[in-house]
């Protein structure tokens, strides 16, 4: 058993996930694990239910939808309120990501998308209304994500 009682199996599981939640039905899984399609339907709910899983969410490209600015903010929150200012901003027009940091300065990171510098402005505006301080703004060219590689890939058969 590994941390916070996942054993290989739900590792597996999430391993497959990452790669290709959409198109990875369970009976997909079983070719590829070794348990019934039941069995791994179970154990996404548990793994759903205990938090581990917190939701699927498309990864999209915002250029090709007609969103081409992406521009990041790291900005300064008092640590004592940082979380809730967190939750605020997210709810924020045009706010589609915000990160919590660890540290003292530039302690909340967040992602804007728009498509007009006009918006770029009221964005600033609106943040500066926050008890935030905006310590940097950056154009983003562009994300490069990929699975993290510790989740079950050794239990995972490859055909």
């Amino acid at each position: 058993m590994a941390a916070d009682g996942l054993d290989e199996l739900d590792y597996g599981i999430l391993h497959l996930l990452q790669q290709n939640a959409r198109d990875q039905t369970p009976v997909d899984m079983a070719d590829n694990l070794p348990v019934s399609d039941t069995t791994i339907r179970n154990r996404i709910k548990n793994l759903e239910e205990q938090g581990v899983i917190e939701g699927y969410v498309p990864v999209i490209n915002y250029e090709k939808a007609g969103f081409p600015i992406r521009l990041q903010f790291s900005c300064t929150a008092p640590t004592q309120d940082r979380s809730e200012i967190a939750e605020e901003v997210l709810q924020l027009p045009h706010i589609v990501a915000v990160d919590e940091m660890l540290s003292a300065k530039e302690n909340i990171r967040l992602l804007a998308i728009t498509n007009t510098a006009e918006e770029i402005n009221e964005i600033a505006s609106v943040l500066d209304d926050l008890p935030l301080t905006i310590e940097r703004e950056t154009l983003l060219r562009k994300s490069h994500l990929r699975p993290f590689n510790h989740f079950g890939e050794e239990v995972v058969s490859s055909e």
